[in-house]
């Protein structure tokens, strides 16, 4: 398992790039560096005078944003609610990536009780479920050594049963059981905005515009984007979603819950850690030449890389999932049980709950609603009467549980005792320590991280890495890393914290680089090598990075990661 994750993590495809691609600012105390029209409204912009802004309109009963294990799932099961009633509905799905399953990455060990829910014999449908687990082993390293942990009965991270599979390739399969159905996929085609009608409720999304040249102007192939309009439309872009996070103001939907903490998906490093010279794609290139971990490795052939964040705030930071017109599914509200490092049954569930819940009202003659857009509180009472949330009650103290005097020991033994013996039925529920991005302290409090140089073996460069990423993007369009203040990267993050985005990035997005003039430094943002993982609009301490989505079609291409 542990070979078959770090090929996919690391998995030779044709350099990408020979030299990274570079973005210059003009001089001055402020560079500018942002030039998105989120950042800088069109209507002010004298170059768009004129310029045709009108978009062409579709109507759909569902519209589904992302098309990832809980988007795909909740379409498959619209589709066959509704031919199990013999009613006529429209499922549109608008998906990013250039193709179903381009974006998707995990060394995944997926449990097939969702699945075996929505497809009972997908083992005859031809499901890529091909490698079932016949081992765990859990340990804990020491700078040499390593320290057995048992896999007892009953413990989360036990994985009889589970299947290890290529996430992109089990996502791509279920795209094609949609697309029998009578789903309409639109690979390709990212969502860049949602829509309301006058009553405040969501109306649909809208497609992003193409053929903006990277100064903001319009070119002469500018385009503007479609809207879709819906019934009901369902969030499932995905850990911390660029929609969702409008969805959360707009709806206050985080009000009563804790704030989500992440990871990265490289060495599963918690985005919780608090000293700014802490590089995640570092601290994974070190990590393979442990002593337990460089065998399996040995004499191995890198063929891909990629990275990605996933939600780990569990039960505490699920926000409220429904509003009018619209409703957050999988990862995007985050449903990932973290001790199994698992989130693919649970989204895939969310999915398929949420289907049926809005199936009855979207297929109603007379609807019963306060709202233009439909609002589906149902779903959410149905979530919290599954195995889902069962599930991540049991688990809910685990991962705060680290967060104490004794750290990652005094974790263990809490689960040890709280989760097994008693399967998490304590009276009590802990709380996380606040936003990732608060926990970086400043440089100066902060011990420098001297990391060995790659090997070229085991471990690698960071550049070579990304050019294996498969990404790629329109060089010519304004970059969609955006940033709320051009002041702010050099005078906060350089002053105080050293540039964290420079090491937390694992991609080479960020890089601080001299003046023109000399006399200074400037954010340099690369934005073509950006891999979508979200890291750095997680983890920057000054929340100045505005993660938006780029023309669609761009982004890594993972081949089955």
């Amino acid at each position: 398992y542990l070979a078959l994750k770090i090929k996919q993590a690391e998995l030779a495809v044709p350099q990408l790039y020979t030299t990274l691609h570079r973005r210059t600012c003009s001089s001055g105390t402020a560079p500018r560096i942002t030039t998105h029209y989120t950042i800088h409204p069109r209507d002010k912009d004298p170059r768009w005078e004129g310029i045709e802004m009108e978009r062409f309109a579709d109507e759909a009963d569902v519209v589904i944003v992302g098309g990832g294990p809980a988007g795909l799932s909740a379409a498959i099961r619209l589709k066959q609610l509704a031919n199990e009633h013999e009613k006529e509905l429209r499922v549109c799905l608008v998906e990013k990536a250039s193709q179903i399953g381009a974006h998707t990455l995990s060394g995944a060990c997926l449990e097939p009780s969702a699945l075996t829910e929505l497809f009972p014999d997908w083992k005859e449908r031809g499901a890529p479920l091909n490698t079932p687990v016949t081992e765990d082993v859990f340990s804990i390293l020491t700078e040499k050594h390593r320290i057995p942990v048992p896999m007892l009965p009953g413990l989360p991270m036990r994985n009889h049963g589970n299947y290890i599979v290529r996430l992109g390739n089990f996502v791509r399969w279920l795209g094609e059981q949609a697309e029998e159905l009578g789903v309409e996929l639109y690979p390709g085609y990212a969502a860049s905005e949602v829509l309301f009608h006058e009553d405040g409720s969501v109306k649909g999304i809208a497609t992003n515009d193409v053929g903006i040249a990277k100064d903001g102007s319009p070119k002469d192939i500018f385009e503007r984007g479609m809207e879709l309009h819906a019934k009901v439309t369902l969030f499932g872009e995905g850990c911390h979603g660029h929609l969702a996070k409008q969805l959360y103001k707009q709806f206050n939907l985080r009000e009563n819950c804790e704030p989500q903490t992440y990871a990265i998906g490289l060495k599963e490093i918690g985005l919780d850690y608090s000293n700014p010279y802490m590089s995640p794609f570092r601290e994974f290139q070190r990590w393979k030449h442990h002593p337990f971990v460089a065998p399996t490795l040995e004499g191995g052939h890198r063929i891909a890389y990629g990275a990605r964040a996933l939600n780990e705030g569990g039960l505490q930071s699920i926000p409220k999932l429904t509003f009018p017109g619209g409703l957050l599914i999988g990862c995007s509200p985050g449903f990932m049980n973290v001790p199994k490092i698992k989130g693919t049954h649970t989204a895939m569930k969310s999915g398929m709950l949420a289907a049926e819940a809005i199936f009855s009202k979207i297929t109603a003659e007379n609807v019963d609603s306060e709202t233009t857009g439909l609002h589906v509180p149902e779903y959410s009472d149905s979530l919290k009467s599954s195995w889902v949330w069962k599930e991540l009650y049991s688990v809910r103290n685990i991962r705060p549980s680290f967060h104490n005097y004794f750290g990652l020991y005094g974790g263990m033994i809490y689960t040890g005792i709280f989760y097994w013996i008693l399967r998490g039925k304590e009276p009590w529920t802990l709380k996380h320590c606040g936003l990732d991005a608060n926990q970086l302290k400043p440089a100066k409090d902060c011990t420098p991280i001297d990391y060995p140089k790659p090997d070229g073996k085991i471990s690698f460069d960071l550049l070579s890495s990304v050019a294996l990423s498969g990404t790629n993007h329109e060089g010519d369009q304004p970059p969609h890393l955006t940033l709320k203040d051009d002041s702010v990267p050099v005078a906060r993050n350089l002053g105080i914290y050293d540039g964290p985005e420079q090491r937390f990035c694992p991609a080479g997005v960020y890089e601080y680089v001299p003046l023109e003039t000399g006399d200074g430094m400037r954010l340099q943002i690369n934005a073509q090598n950006c891999v979508h993982c979200k890291t750095c609009d997680i983890k920057d301490p000054s929340q100045n990075i505005n993660w938006v989505v780029p023309e669609g079609g761009g982004g890594p291409a993972y081949n089955g990661m």
